[in-house]
């Protein structure tokens, strides 16, 4: 299976957000261009190796992401054009923040390849922005937004429910907002608090920062509720899109496309007979014979450390199952039935009939595919886990 999708990952932000696990640092300035600089190179280098190879032959989406990419200014652009050296994507993604996009940098990466732009709002409201260590303010992201759009990129709206101080009434206006500025993608995520990050360390002094499931779960249907009344489709747990505005790079991480990651914790999943073509480029050693898919993660600069996972025939076919289950098609019909040869007829329809039962999931009385219901994906830890339990024998 050859690698479809290609990620780049850049490590720099402006500042680190107070919520953000994610492998990235804050530095401005001087520092910004020396450590930018640096990694580029190093980054560069890698892409090269892997362009040489022959390893994006048929990649058909990019998506550069972060940190920030954005904060790299001019260097992006660059950037976009060293990657389309090597490929010729349908779908290339940029993310960015408010703070650090405008007119002239969207009209940059248009002309360097870019088709689509992911910004990072999270709220339009001010109060709960700053509660989150964002650096942008609202009229900045409605403008960031503006700009996007008015380049001719596809552009997406990230949002979180669940911030501090937010109310149903806050997150209604967050949506309005949205909405109004047009984007043919929303994304809507709930707050996680992840452990070490400075959030973390304030909900241990506040318990009351924790986010409320339950409030979450009512932002995520009102959410769901106001985008679909405003000619959205949700096709993924958290994804709603105008027609033909999809995420294609995304879809393919749900649907068990092999995607290659380049950069300091970046991912790759590829099938095992990819990982002996490019075995020498990962640094690592052929997978034995029962691997059917490989799961790696860069660990330095430098690409001379991994951490390297092999998924067996039927935990790579329990995966794709999990994660059909994000999808609003769901598992279709042949998906099913290539689980049942692998992992048993059996197993595969115990695990259906109880999300059936559960509520989890339904069939569709057209298609025959399983797909999630609401309460699925509210309940989603559930559904994914009745899932990857038919990864063990």
């Amino acid at each position: 299976m050859p690698i479809e999708a290609l990620y780049i990952h850049i490590p720099f932000c402006h500042a680190k957000c107070a919520y953000c696990d994610f492998d990235s640092r804050a530095c401005n300035g001087t520092s910004l261009e020396r450590a930018a600089s640096a990694y580029l190179d190093r980054l560069c280098n890698r892409l090269d190796s892997f362009g040489a190879a022959g390893a994006f032959a048929h990649v058909a989406t990019v998506y550069i992401g972060g940190g920030t990419p954005t904060v790299l200014g001019s260097r992006l652009p660059w950037l976009v054009k060293r990657v389309r050296e090597w490929c010729d994507p349908v779908e290339f993604t940029v993310e960015a923040n408010p703070e650090s996009f405008d007119a002239a940098l969207a009209g940059e990466l248009v002309c360097s390849g870019v088709t689509r732009v992911s910004i990072g709002v999270q709220s339009f409201v001010d109060d709960e922005l700053r509660a989150i260590g964002r650096l942008h303010d609202a009229p900045s992201a409605r403008a960031a937004i503006e700009a996007a759009l008015s380049s001719g990129l596809d552009t997406s709206c990230d949002l979180m429910c669940g911030l501090p101080g937010q109310t149903l009434a806050s997150w209604n206006h967050s949506l309005d907002v949205a909405i109004a500025c047009a984007p043919g993608h929303v994304s809507v995520y709930p707050l996680t608090i992840e452990e070490g990050t400075p959030l973390a360390r304030r909900a241990e002094a506040d318990p009351t920062l924790d986010p409320d499931e339950d409030f979450q779960a009512e932002c995520m249907e009102l959410a769901g509720d106001r985008l679909l009344h405003a000619g959205f489709e949700r096709y993924e747990v958290a994804s709603y899109a105008k027609p033909g505005k999809i995420c294609r790079h995304n879809c393919a991480y749900w649907t068990g496309a092999s995607y290659l990651g380049i950069g300091r914790s970046a991912a790759s999943m590829v099938a095992a007979d990819e990982l002996r073509m490019f075995a020498n480029l990962f640094g690592a050693s052929e997978p034995d014979g029962g691997a059917a898919r490989i799961r790696l993660v860069q660990k330095d600069d430098e690409a001379t450390r991994f951490d390297l996972e092999c998924l067996g025939a039927r935990e790579a076919m329990a995966e794709d199952l999990m994660l059909a289950m994000r999808m609003t098609a769901g598992a279709p019909v042949t998906l099913l039935e290539q689980a049942r040869d692998v992992i048993g007829k059996v197993r595969v329809d115990e695990a259906i009939a109880r999300a059936l039962h559960q509520g989890l999931a339904a069939i569709d009385s057209v298609t025959g595919a399983l797909q999630p219901t609401e309460r699925g994906w509210l309940l989603g830890n559930e559904l994914y886990g009745l899932m990857w339990d038919l990864a063990s024998s």
